[in-house]
Formats: C-alpha cells, structure tokens, sequence
C-alpha cells in the first residue's frame, strides 16, 4: 500500500491558498474566445517546447511553432516529439471534456502517444518488461535505481487507488503533486516516463477542478531551471532503499510555486491580449480567427462563406482586426490573404 510522508508546510499552505485566489480571479473575469483560441495555441506550443526540451531536445521555441504550423514532410525524430507532445495535449484535452476516467488505461494511452515512432512497438503503450537506470549525464554514472520491473505494475496501481481513495479528502494540488513525484519514482516505462507524468499531472489537475489545461503550461516552469526540477522530482539511490525514506514536503513546495508562476504569467498574457470594451469583437470576427487556426490563413472569399455580410463590410472587419494587431495582411490584390500576427 502506497502511503506518502509529507508534512504540509506553511510554505505549502500559503501557495494553496495563493492558487485559489489567483484561479478565482481568473475564472471572474471575461476574455473573448479570439484571446482565449490564440492563448490556447501558444500555451501547447510552449508546453510541447518545454516537456521536450526538458529531456533533451535541442529544438527552439521558434522552430517549434513552425512545425506545428507546418507539419514537415520528411519528420526527424526530434520533430516527432514535438508532434507527439502536442497531440496529446489535443488528445487529452478532448478526454477530460468527455469524462474520460483517470486510470492505468489512459497512462498508457499518453505513454504510446508521446513515443509513437519513437521506440519499438512492444515497448510502446506498455509497462516496461525490462530494468531502466537513471544516469547523470554530467558523470556518465548511474544515480537512480528505479524498482524490478515485475512490481511496476502494483507500484502504479498502488499510486492510482491511493489518488481514487483520497480525492475530496486531500487538496487535489497535494494529489497531483504526489502523482507526478511517486509516477516518475517508479518509472513505468522503459521511455517517456516525465512527458507522460507531466501530461497526466496536468490531466489530473483539470479534472479535479484546476482547469486551466488549455491555458496553463507548468512544462515552461520546470524546463527554466532543469537542474532543479530534477533534483526535486528524481531521488539518488536504490528505490528499495529509499522508499520509505522519500518525503514529498519539498518537492510539493516547488510543484504549487510552479503553479503559482505559470497562473500568474498566464494572467499576465490575457492582461495584455485583452481587448478594450469599446472594441468588443462580435461573432463574426469569432468565425475568422476559428477559420485561420483550423486552415492556416483566411481570404476575402473565406470569410464570404462564412457569413452574409456585405463586400465592403467585410472590409471593415478586416480593418478593425488589424488596426488592433491580431491579424496581418499578406500579398495584394486578390492574392491578398490574412493570417495571425506573431507575437
């Protein structure tokens, strides 16, 4: 049975209750879906940056976004990671929105998408059958044990019903926070193990009620200092050894003020991507930002299928648009097209 030592430290209980007020103040507040379909994609470009870099992709963010926007016909494998990444984010946004159950089916679910192409296919969508070491690149030495493989499985299952158990009895930040830190302790997999606990950490926070899933990216946090992130999450030694002497405290203080500084930088972008009541966008211009993130780019005669509105209203449309510097204009003439500025 699987029962966490933490102490929940006035350090812990102040980020709580810091959480709360920022999550509220958000959720008061009104932002139009144009903001709320731009921030979306920004947040899973930086989040699938992030989560890849974290375990050693060299790609920029720069080079990231590009991808995402235009797929490559020839992948290499660090491009398929990013594709990876971001297709769970679009896969398991779309989970929590139908109920989907927080269960072993759905980590293994995360665990084949971010490895698709990637490994052998009978290690991927899979608990490993096989020993993983965790090395220390900078020694070239092993440091981390993980536990004999034919335990992973009751280890993991252990992790799921003490979550199951204790939901409405433990602050979901604690649940989620003891998930990711016991998940990547255990180390299921023979690859993919940290995208799979930071995409299933991120699951589990929405579906216990800290929704910000399309919005939020903690990934960014931990990939500004790696070093420390994976001296917090990892542990030294032989799990055996150490198990029952692992505390979670630490480890917890820094997952909520991950949390708190993503909240805040998510708060901080809708600040300045808020647009001024006297310019309210109404559901027309909704249709040509939803059309340009499905497709790319928008014209005139796109726009034309998508509503009745006269030639030189929809003129103005665009005008209106750009004059706020959502979109931009590109080519002339009836070549003419717009897309989304780049911020």
């Amino acid at each position: 049975m699987f029962e966490p030592k933490f102490t929940i430290t006035s350090k812990i209980l102040a980020n709580i209750k810091r959480i709360a007020e920022i999550t509220s103040e958000l959720n008061s507040r009104h932002f139009s879906k144009v903001v709320l379909l731009e921030l979306e994609k920004r947040a899973r470009a930086l989040s699938s940056h992030s989560s890849t870099s974290i375990e050693g992709n060299p790609l920029p963010l720069t080079e990231v976004k590009k991808i995402l926007k235009n797929r490559p016909e020839h992948i290499r494998d660090t491009e398929r990671e990013v594709l990876n990444y971001n297709q769970a984010l679009i896969e398991l946004d779309k989970k929590i929105k139908l109920g989907v159950t927080f269960d072993l089916a759905l980590l293994l679910r995360i665990q084949k998408t971010v490895t698709n192409g990637l490994i052998a296919d009978f290690n991927s969508g899979k608990i490993r059958r096989a020993p993983v070491f965790v090395n220390d690149p900078r020694k070239r030495q092993t440091v981390y044990w993980p536990p004999d493989h034919q335990d992973v499985l009751n280890l993991i299952k252990d992790l799921l019903n003490f979550i199951k158990k204790n939901r409405g009895k433990v602050d979901p930040l604690i649940l989620a926070g003891i998930f990711h830190k016991q998940f990547v302790v255990v180390h299921p997999f023979i690859d993919g193990n940290g995208r799979t606990a930071r995409l299933a950490t991120k699951f589990l926070l929405a579906e216990m009620g800290i929704n910000t899933f399309n919005l939020f990216s903690f990934e960014n946090y931990y990939n500004q200092n790696v070093e420390k992130y994976f001296a917090r999450v990892g542990e030294l030694g032989n799990y055996y050894d150490i198990k029952n002497k692992m505390d979670f405290s630490s480890w917890l203080e820094y997952f909520t003020d991950g949390i708190i500084d993503e909240l805040l930088r998510v708060n901080g972008e809708l600040e300045k991507m808020a647009v001024p009541a006297t310019e309210e966008l109404k559901n027309y211009h909704t249709k040509i930002f939803e059309f340009i993130n499905v497709h790319g780019r928008i014209t005139d005669s796109d726009y034309a299928k998508l509503t009745n509105r006269a030639k030189a209203t929809r003129t103005i449309d665009f005008k209106k648009l750009l004059g706020l510097k959502l979109i931009e204009r590109h080519g002339q003439g009836r070549a003419t097209f717009y897309k989304l500025k780049e911020k």
